[in-house]
């Protein structure tokens, strides 16, 4: 593996899920492998999740970990032939070219904008860094991914399935903000690799870029959806096509006890934060059957065996 932004840069995503399960078992087993190593996460925006375990992920292998927020102030410029007489300081050519030899790895989260989509879904950021840096890129979340999350999602599905084939249900839920469709649209990709059934359902309007989508089956009755379900992962996204938007729906489409009671006595999933009493009642989320928090823990884990396997080749 040279990168990591999708699914697609991993020659074997099961063997990398079984890598992460097996630093679970023993973390600070490869601690010689970072040593004199460095990796420099930038943010173009902010994290809880990702940042921490990211950080402590590269600790537990040896790495020196810097961190740029690049949110607090410095503009930096992505279009090439631009005149930068106005807010940007730096061209991503350079600051790139720069940082690379800071670091052994360049490990990147950037957001969309959420309001042209073709902008957004070219991922300018991301693509950016991958050409422009002469070191591995790692995504901590772009405009339109964030496979950091999504392994960890498989790690946590395969930790607590009941069976090899276990259906599991992406179902979108209410949010009081329009936001990205990265997690979702991750999500999908990597769990279409996964031995799992997957099935989508979301009310009309909330469809999701066909190239994601493929030939996952979309259901658009949440409750027929849930039934037999063994996990269902939840994740509000706001509307492709009117870009970014938040058309009115009719049901209520909160993940509720009830509703859970439809499922295979299913694990309820989350990548938090979440919105407690409008994504989700407190029910659900408190029950024994929630996994968010073991959902979250298997973030180091996953970003642990992502740079494993980075520095094994750098």
């Amino acid at each position: 593996m040279k990168q990591f932004t999708s699914v697609h840069d991993v020659s074997d995503p099961f063997q990398l899920v079984q890598e992460a399960l097996a630093l679970k078992a023993q973390p600070h087993a490869h601690t010689d492998l970072g040593r004199n190593k460095t990796v420099i996460l930038v943010f173009f925006n902010p994290s809880l999740r990702t940042r921490l375990s990211t950080e402590l992920a590269a600790k537990n292998l040896g790495c020196n970990v810097m961190t740029l927020n690049v949110a607090d102030g410095w503009k930096l410029e992505f279009a090439d032939g631009t005149v930068m007489n106005a807010g940007t300081a730096e061209h991503i050519r350079e600051a790139a070219g720069v940082m690379s030899q800071y670091a052994d790895i360049l490990a990147v989260r950037s957001f969309p904008g959420l309001e042209d989509k073709e902008k957004d879904y070219a991922d300018q950021i991301m693509r950016a860094f991958m050409e422009h840096a002469t070191v591995p890129v790692v995504s901590l979340e772009s405009a339109i991914r964030h496979p950091l999350q999504s392994l960890a999602d498989w790690v946590t599905i395969e930790e607590y399935k009941r069976r090899k084939r276990p259906k599991v249900v992406l179902s979108w839920a209410p949010h009081p903000r329009a936001l990205p469709q990265a997690v979702s649209n991750s999500f999908l990709e990597w769990m279409q690799q996964a031995p799992v059934d997957l099935v989508l359902t979301h009310p009309k309007g909330y469809e999701l870029d066909p190239s994601f989508v493929g030939d996952t089956p979309v259901i658009y009755d949440q409750e027929e959806a849930f039934a037999d379900a063994e996990f269902i992962y939840t994740k509000n996204w706001s509307a492709v096509y009117p870009y970014g938007q938040k058309p009115e729906v009719e049901k209520d489409w909160q993940i509720t006890e009830a509703k859970m009671a439809l499922t295979n006595k299913a694990f309820f999933m989350h990548c938090l934060p979440v919105r407690r009493n409008v994504v989700v009642s407190d029910g659900v989320i408190e029950s024994p059957k929630s996994l968010v928090l073991p959902q979250a823990g298997n973030r180091l884990y996953a970003a642990q065996a992502v740079l494993k396997s980075l520095l094994e080749n750098v």
